[in-house]
């Protein structure tokens, strides 16, 4: 009986241990994103990427302890490991490119700025998962887009009613940063 009790706590320990291990790399990524995204490392089309494989990888890594009683086999654990390594290599790749997201000194380029704060702020302290700041990237990617596209148009500038636009939009999806961040 002593010994049987034993034998469970061992496995249970070494599950336990394996769980925390494939958690704790993935909280130590989502720390480097968050620092990408904060120091401008990373531009939003970058880290949308890397959230949408995250993502996608958790979403794994849940279907398979699904089908496997919780725990995750050594074949998947080798298999998260490879994935995890591929991300992290990606994550280096994009952090030290030299193409960073840069901001200028207007409004326009100030609220991107803060926005971009919020969301790296909530990676950091886990009130954003991987798959909401895929969405949110995608969103501050497009309106990132239109930017560039409309002061292209315009000689680097923006007509007011642009900055209008723009502004609605980075209001939508500061509304959608808060609503993330708090459920």
């Amino acid at each position: 009986m002593r010994t049987i009790f034993f034998a469970t706590a061992l496995v249970a320990a070494l599950t336990t241990g394996a769980f925390a291990q494939v958690h704790q790399r993935k909280v130590n990524q989502q720390g480097r994103i968050a620092n990408g995204v904060k120091s401008g490392q990373l531009t939003a089309g970058e880290t949308k990427n890397l959230e949408n494989r995250e993502s996608n990888l958790n979403k794994e890594i849940r279907t398979d302890r699904s089908q496997d009683g919780g725990k995750l086999t050594s074949a998947q654990k080798q298999q998260v490991n490879r994935q995890q390594n591929r991300l992290s290599n990606q994550i280096y790749a994009d952090k030290h490119n030299d193409v960073k997201q840069r901001y200028g000194n207007n409004e326009v380029d100030q609220r991107r700025y803060d926005q971009q704060q919020r969301i790296s702020q909530g990676i950091a302290s886990g009130k954003l998962n991987a798959g909401q700041t895929a969405r949110l990237e995608n969103k501050e990617s497009a309106i990132n887009h239109q930017t560039w596209g409309d002061r292209s148009a315009n000689g680097g500038n923006l007509t007011n009613n642009e900055k209008h636009q723009i502004n609605q939009e980075q209001n939508k999806v500061s509304d959608q940063i808060y609503d993330a961040k708090h459920k």
